[in-house]
């Protein structure tokens, strides 16, 4: 702290943008005070217990992809701090109609066999696309993390385009997943696993956007995995809390923040529910989702009238239901795979039919749960706004259980414990889930980069000087990777930094 008390910095909410934002500051020599309003840290990347004795279960997320692909979570070097990654023999299973599997392994080379095997011409096909994703792929990752316009990776990305296919290759980035599979291969398990992929963002597979993030999800699979912290989701989020305390940063659990206050145009402190009054030097980055930052954290004739107007058009992405299971053993799928995976697609290949995620986590982490049984999860998106009480999501709970037994008959018999988490649920244990929702706000392209969260943005600038939006309603938006709370207080230091050069320039503020 500083000699008059006030932090150099005050970070709202200990979610995985949040600590990011924190530990980054704290690493520029900033005094930092994390305020989380619930009990823990993590937001949506925590664990528990409390479905049954001796199992764990991932809260909200669970596995990893963009955390072990992402520069700006490996260079915090969380191993130091006390995180390690767990790996399923196989990454991904998406079951077929007939059984099947369209299976989803770390060595390409066997990806690829499985797909020979059930369609000539696909093996090939599918090294063709990881040989091209080599080429293009860390450039692009870094071009959609970075703030817009990503000037520097999109130059590093072109140079790689020509040699990797050019425009026909930009034609596939930006067709629709339905179009990408059937433009890629000929038989129908990589097209199920490029659809069920692109089911993990709320954008239909016949629109553009949709193959883009297929494509990315599928080849983060390939590459780095679908990984999960050993222990539970709340390790990544323990190790990020233990590395910035270790910095000296300072969090408060319990701390519900109830108003930015804002003076003149800056943010200057901030006001808890129990009436506390925290004043703040430099910045306030804010890990809070759009709706609830805009509408009440800030009051309303303290916003820009460009971000008041924005707000009214902002469109969540779909709510949620998740069912936990403690398992007595082993899902008994009809036709097991020859690798395990620790995510379970199924259906998701038309919009009308629904994407089941399903996730198999002592499959992925033993530790999960005693030895010969299984910790279980499974969710989909429902629309927002349904009233969804307990006895709503019950039954959907039930129908959902009932779905997984085509494929997996016997399964109730080896249910010990579920637990149900419907919209309400979510957002009661996470304030930023927004009636159930997971991403901060739709990924559709109408609502992504220059329009995140409100036309003219893209950015985490909020038009209040020295308040940053770090959540994933910022661009690059949903996702644990880091990458909003990263851009946030590269923001808030690269802003105080101008400001002392130059005390007269300040961020933009249109009336």
């Amino acid at each position: 702290m500083t000699q008059d008390g006030s932090p150099d910095a005050v970070v709202i909410g200990a979610g995985p943008n949040g600590l990011v934002a924190a530990n980054m500051l704290a690493d520029h020599g900033w005094s930092v005070l994390l305020l989380e309003a619930q009990p823990e840290v993590g937001g949506a990347v925590r664990s528990d217990s409390e479905v049954q004795a001796g199992f764990v279960h991932d809260t909200f997320s669970a596995f990893y992809p963009l955390a072990a692909a992402s520069a700006t979570i490996r260079a915090l070097r969380l191993e130091e701090h006390g995180l390690r990654w767990a790996h399923a023999p196989a990454v991904l299973g998406h079951v077929l109609p007939d059984g099947g599997w369209a299976l989803l392994h770390r060595d390409r080379g066997v990806t690829a066999a499985g797909f020979e095997a059930q369609c000539a011409g696909d093996g090939e096909a599918w090294l063709d696309l990881c040989a091209t994703w080599d080429r293009i792929g860390d450039p692009l990752l870094s071009m959609l993390l970075r703030p817009f316009p990503p000037v520097f990776p999109a130059l590093g990305l072109l140079t790689r385009l020509r040699g990797a296919g050019g425009l026909p290759l930009v034609r596939d980035l930006l067709s629709p997943a339905s179009s990408l599979g059937r433009n890629l291969f000929r038989g129908p398990a990589p097209r199920r696993l490029l659809a069920g992929n692109a089911g993990h963002a709320d954008i239909p597979l016949d629109s553009p956007g949709s193959g883009l993030m297929a494509l990315l999800m599928t080849m983060l699979g390939q590459t780095v995995g679908f990984p999960a912290p050993v222990g539970g989701a709340g390790a990544l989020s323990a190790a990020l809390a233990a590395r910035f305390t270790a910095l000296g940063g300072e969090v408060r659990c319990d701390a519900e923040v109830r108003r930015v206050v804002v003076d003149r145009g800056r943010a200057t402190g901030v006001v808890l529910a129990d009436g506390e009054r925290i004043g703040v030097r430099r910045a306030v980055v804010a890990d809070i989702a759009a709706p609830r930052l805009f509408g009440g954290l800030v009051e309303q004739g303290d916003l820009p009238a460009r971000v008041a107007r924005g707000m009214r058009r902002f469109e969540l992405d779909p709510a949620t239901i998740k069912v936990d299971w403690a398992l007595s053993g082993p899902v008994p799928w009809n036709r097991a795979p020859a690798w395990a995976p620790g995510t379970v697609h199924l259906g998701g290949a038309r919009d009308p039919d629904p994407l089941v995620l399903v996730g198999q986590m002592t499959t992925t982490d033993p530790t999960r749960s005693p030895a010969g049984t299984e910790s279980l999860w499974s969710y989909t998106h429902v629309p927002q706004g349904g009233d969804w009480d307990a006895g709503s999501c019950e039954r959907f709970a039930d129908d959902l259980q009932a779905r997984l037994e085509t494929q997996a008959p016997g399964l109730a018999s080896r249910v010990l414990a579920r637990r149900v988490l419907g919209p309400r649920e979510l957002e009661a244990r996470n304030a930023n889930l927004v009636g159930g929702s997971i991403g901060g706000g739709t990924a559709q392209l109408h609502q992504q980069l220059v329009f995140r969260p409100v036309p003219g943005a893209g950015r985490a600038e909020t038009g209040i000087t020295g308040l940053y939006l770090g959540s994933s309603s910022a661009h690059p938006g949903g996702g644990v990777h880091g990458a909003c709370g990263s851009n946030a207080a590269r923001a808030a230091v690269l802003h105080d930094r101008l400001h002392h050069l130059t005390p007269r320039l300040t961020p933009w503020r249109t009336r």
